[in-house]
């Protein structure tokens, strides 16, 4: 059997020589040469562009967050619109990062679902090892994002105490309503004729009586304020409730779905052995 010989350094020779006559510069030859030995990263797939694109915006949201904190926390640094503008940012973040994870999780799913054989039956191990690696890769993603939800979470849930404090109302003490006092007609001290008794006009009464549905007015409007008040109060904490039950479903939901790796992990090694 004829030996091989490697004729690699002689064609490296020979690109050298024609890189010389073609009139290539030192540089020039060094970076042709040098591609030899160093070759070109394999092209990457769509699922870790995808990952390295969640990722870049995870930490767009987490360097936003450090930047105005201290804006949204603190009343006297902002005005209310900035600290919504501020929300409203977040909100945009944290909701393209989650549409990006759920398209990642359809195309783990459909590549889960052809990588199935006949009948449903199971494909070759490494296929499957591959599609368990994106599971916890969106995992991961899951997580980092949960965890910079959580940390707005508690700004927000600061800035919603704030509001709840501003919106309690002040207890004032109301006035008590007393029916009105019965008045005798005064009579007159002026000089009158023999046997004349005259009372003053009844506008003492009347003056009276409108002081008295005047503050009966007053009674009832402030009771109409502590109640809308109060109404005002509840929709805060429902508004703040409704946030907190959102990101404990969420949360849950993320636990699920670890559950579920972990159990098609342990079937997978089970099946193995």
């Amino acid at each position: 059997m004829a030996k091989i010989k490697d004729r690699t350094e002689d064609f490296k020779d020979v690109v050298n020589m024609g890189a010389l006559s073609l009139g290539f510069k030192e540089a020039k030859r060094a970076a042709l040469m040098a591609s030899f030995i160093m070759h070109k990263p394999s092209e990457r797939s769509h699922f870790t562009k995808a990952t390295l694109r969640i990722l870049q915006g995870i930490g767009i949201l987490e360097q936003f967050l450090i930047k105005h904190r201290k804006d949204y926390v603190d009343p006297h640094r902002t005005t209310e619109e900035e600290r919504d503008s501020i929300e409203h940012e977040v909100s945009v973040f944290v909701k393209a990062c989650k549409e990006q994870i759920d398209i990642l999780k359809t195309s783990i799913t459909d590549e889960e679902a052809n990588a199935k054989g006949w009948a449903g039956t199971r494909g070759d191990d490494a296929n499957a090892d591959t599609i368990t690696h994106k599971h916890g890769v969106v995992l991961i993603l899951s997580e980092n994002l949960h965890s910079l939800t959580s940390q707005f979470d508690q700004l927000r849930g600061v800035r919603f105490q704030e509001a709840i404090n501003q919106a309690m109302p002040r207890r004032k003490p109301k006035p008590k309503w007393s029916p009105p006092e019965k008045t005798e007609p005064t009579i007159s001290s002026e000089m009158r004729g023999p046997g004349e008794i005259t009372t003053e006009p009844p506008m003492k009464v009347q003056q009276q009586v409108l002081d008295d549905e005047m503050r009966a007015l007053q009674v009832e409007l402030s009771s109409f304020l502590d109640a809308a008040r109060d109404t005002e109060t509840k929709m805060v904490e429902m508004s703040a409730l409704n946030h907190l039950m959102s990101t404990h479903v969420l949360l849950q939901a993320q636990q699920i779905e670890y559950l579920r790796l972990k159990q098609q992990r342990m079937l997978r090694w089970v099946t193995r052995n």
